[in-house]
């Protein structure tokens, strides 16, 4: 699915509105529960879920695909790989390369392309991406390059969630977060504009009618993956981010279709 718009007579695709979305992002985004880790428990939740799926990292090497400011590729980084984040938000990769290097971390972030990475074939041991497929306007395009990129037996991790389709209770749920927010009351909000952008974006890729596991672990399946598990059990970090969130924005949280699926070539 692709989408061009005429702007100031240049053509501006949907891509190119995805990333003058991040970027315009970035400056806040650590500020936000659910992107920068806020307490060691929600640290160690995260460590959890991709030792789970992963295992340690000993040296391995691997790719953070749209590392934003650099939140996961920490993560794997504590648990002993070598990580390389791309992202083709600008922004964000300063914000990541700062954090990096106040913390004295060695991970290397370079700008990217997560559906033409350029990087060779066989190289990484480990993908992992969060909230980044229910962006994509070519899974399948991506899925195929990402195959390629893995070394043979390497493995992938997409953390992610269908943010479209929502039951009673969690529709109910986020009026009152919502409400509370407009009320000054919670948290850290986008700008009312923001918002509406993501609203128009994800009404435009290709998951606009949400990206359910199902769905996404078939993808991957016919890009050529195999040994495709879905993981719903998400509870832990839900939990360690609850006291970040406000009351029911936490409730909404855990009752959302969110997952992690791992792959293997």
């Amino acid at each position: 699915m692709q989408s061009n718009r005429t702007t100031e007579g240049t053509n501006f695709t949907l891509r190119d509105e995805i990333k003058a979305y991040w970027s315009a992002r970035a400056a806040t985004f650590d500020q936000s529960p659910g992107h920068e880790i806020f307490s060691e428990e929600e640290r160690a939740a995260w460590h959890a879920l991709i030792e789970r799926h992963l295992g340690r990292g000993d040296g391995r090497e691997a790719l953070d695909l749209a590392s934003g400011t650099g939140v996961i590729s920490h993560l794997m980084d504590d648990l002993g790989y070598r990580v390389t984040g791309i992202d083709w938000a600008e922004p964000m990769l300063e914000r990541a390369r700062a954090k990096a290097a106040a913390r004295g971390r060695s991970i290397r972030f370079h700008l990217g392309d997560a559906e033409n990475t350029l990087e060779a074939d066989n190289s990484y041991d480990v993908i992992v991406t969060r909230h980044l497929v229910w962006t994509l306007v070519d899974p399948a395009a991506c899925f195929t390059e990402w195959l390629r990129v893995l070394k043979p037996g390497g493995k992938l991790l997409v953390i992610d969630g269908d943010f479209v389709n929502t039951g009673l209770a969690e529709r109910l749920v986020k009026r009152l977060a919502a409400f509370l927010e407009r009320a000054g009351t919670t948290g850290v909000q986008a700008p009312a504009a923001m918002t509406g952008t993501h609203a128009d974006i994800l009404s435009r890729v290709h998951f606009s009618g949400g990206a359910r596991v199902d769905v996404v672990s078939r993808l991957l399946a016919e890009a050529g993956f195999s040994s495709v598990t879905a993981d719903r059990d998400l509870r832990q970090i839900h939990k360690t981010q609850a006291a970040h969130f406000g009351f029911f924005k936490a409730i909404a949280r855990g009752l959302q279709h969110r997952y992690a699926i791992v792959a293997q070539k």
